[in-house]
């Protein structure tokens, strides 16, 4: 199933331009300790051939936009060859694009375009489990107990007088047990696998070592072909308790991030990423790792990111705080101690596409509070020191969709629920196809009006497309342009490991940055209650999550639900 390029080449212009990227020298910091990076679900981003499933010629026909949006990369959910059991996250060649999306020629010439921007492409990795297509597991079933290819996975007898009881009591993330029967070649019931998600995605074992060779490949693979770095899925989870003990207990989902489980953020994970860190050195232009980690502290997430490791670490802790003033300068305070003894940057994250989108989460049942609030918090995350994500579709405003058909829904989750203790399975409201212009769906998903999408787009987006908010003072679109517009130039603002809290009311969070270098310092003040609060005015006014501005004299009132911007 592999593709390759017709004609490869390590001097290509890609790799030239590549070096002209990076950032050092002096004391400029390396370009992902305060890079701002877009995600991208392939999916649901941009439509090129009008099928009505995004791709990548429709990722690349807006790379414009997303440079004059003003971050700094692109990261890329997985667009591999997948049978699509659960959103590409079950991958058969990890060298090979899924036919719905295009061709390794087409994703060869998306990273061109995207270094010809300026921007950097980061795709995700997803290393704990593979598709149970792949050939490896395809080939371990077809042969039968004792096949060498079963060791590359966590195949066990069962438990029981005839192993009909799973091996151990762990549960999938997607519900129900980790474990499924496999048939052994003449038919008859035989070993058991494991998977922590969906029974198409069988989990790697990650002590056999030509897992570990073919993944040291597969990095090379793609840094030959350009990318900046790599997402890694689930990057707590590829290495399991010696003996795969029993938990002890069910609903063990709800221990996710609360505590270290046999399945997940065993100490042994380190071992791999300073592996993969010598094979990330290796290339020019500083190509990074990013763990997506779920640990039960800031300082657990810490270890993925020290400095012979990873590069950065999502905090999903920042994600998950409440809107309340006190919460998120604990979790602010929390994240900086943590990333400072091993010198990475910290990270924040509002929304993913497995997450509520923050619009929603935060509107308490309002959707005109919830929209106020994100405006807020997006001000609130890019003025914090560090690196920034944002998912797509954010900068417009977009809510949830929650009223999705359940024959329109795709989150393999969504079919578990009946076997319990799993996900919602509602990750597909924040999946919607994403709105660019016109008034009716597919609102420039597509290239033909009237087209198809994959998932069905609610009539009131029209207000929200980019067209709609291209131009439109006070629109969200035009905020997060002129917000990273800022964040860009202020001399204060981007990397830094620590922020200088002011005095200010309960509810009101507000803090200082001091400038590197010649220039003005900021400070940022962020009203999370539902009253406005009078409050000194600290300098002069840059940006207000709430529309203009207010004045530079004496005291000024900070509206409920909102953020503003100073140079101090």
């Amino acid at each position: 199933m592999t593709q390759y390029l017709a004609d490869p080449s390590a001097d290509s212009s890609g790799s030239v331009r590549l070096r002209a990227l990076s950032s050092g020298g002096g004391n400029v910091p390396a370009w992902w300790r305060d890079a701002v990076i877009y995600q991208v679900y392939p999916r649901s981003f941009a439509d090129g051939n009008g099928d009505g499933m995004g791709d990548l010629d429709g990722i690349r026909a807006r790379l414009p936009y997303l440079k004059e949006l003003g971050v700094d990369a692109v990261w890329l959910s997985p667009f591999y060859a997948s049978p699509q059991a659960d959103g590409g996250y079950d991958v058969a060649d990890y060298r090979a694009i899924d036919p719905m999306f295009g061709t390794l020629h087409d994703a060869d010439a998306l990273i061109r375009d995207a270094h010809a921007l300026g921007l950097r492409i980061i795709v995700d990795l997803v290393p704990n489990h593979c598709s149970d297509q792949h050939l490896w597991f395809r080939r371990a079933l077809e042969e039968g107990p004792g096949s060498p290819l079963r060791e590359r996975f966590h195949f066990r007898p069962g438990q029981g007088a005839d192993g009909e009881l799973p091996p151990n009591d762990w549960e999938s993330i997607f519900g129900g047990p980790a474990w499924t029967r496999a048939e052994n070649p003449d038919g008859t019931p035989g070993e058991w696998y494991l998977h922590l998600f969906a029974p198409e995605q069988p989990d790697f074992n990650w002590e056999h070592p030509a897992v570990q060779d073919e993944f040291r490949s597969v990095l090379r693979f793609w840094l030959d072909l350009g990318v900046d770095g790599f997402r890694i899925d689930v990057a707590h989870g590829l290495v399991k308790a010696a003996g795969l003990p029993d938990l002890g207990r069910a609903e063990q989902l709800k221990l996710l991030g609360n505590d270290v489980l046999p399945f997940f953020d065993q100490d042994g994970v380190h071992h791999i990423y300073r592996s993969w860190r010598t094979v990330l050195d290796e290339y020019p232009g500083e190509r990074i790792g990013v763990a997506e980690a779920w640990t039960p502290t800031t300082e657990r997430t810490a270890l993925y990111v020290r400095p012979d490791e990873l590069h950065q670490a999502f905090n999903f802790h920042f994600l998950a705080a409440d809107w309340d003033a006190a919460r998120l300068r604990e979790v602010i305070d929390d994240s900086l101690d943590a990333m400072r003894p091993v010198g990475a940057p910290t990270t924040w994250v509002l929304s993913n596409h497995d997450v509520v989108r923050h619009t929603t989460r935060y509107a308490d049942g309002d959707p005109g509070r919830g929209l106020r609030r994100a405006r807020a918090a997006t001000l609130l995350m890019l003025a914090l020191p560090g690196s920034a994500y944002l998912y797509q579709g954010e900068e417009l405003g977009l809510p949830e969709v929650t009223e999705l058909p359940d024959e329109a829904r795709q989150d393999p989750a969504f079919f578990r629920r009946a076997a319990g203790g799993g996900q919602d399975g509602l990750r597909d409201g924040c999946r919607v196809p994403i709105p660019w212009s016109g008034t009716e769906a597919p609102y420039g998903f597509g290239p033909h009006a009237g087209g198809p999408s994959w998932l069905p787009q609610p009539d009131s987006w029209a207000a929200l497309s980019v067209e709609a908010q291209t131009g439109r003072p006070g629109s969200t679109l035009e905020l997060y342009r002129e917000a990273l517009a800022i964040r860009g130039t202020h001399p204060a603002l981007g990397a830094g490991e620590s922020v200088e809290w002011l005095t200010a009311p309960d509810g009101v969070l507000a803090f200082r940055r001091r400038a590197y270098g010649e220039g003005p310092d900021f400070a940022c003040t962020v009203n999370t209650t539902g009253e406005p609060v009078t409050l000194p005015v600290p300098g002069r006014a840059l940006l207000s999550s709430d529309g203009e501005p207010p004045g530079c004299d004496g005291e000024f009132t900070l509206p409920a639900d909102t953020a503003v911007w100073w140079a101090v």
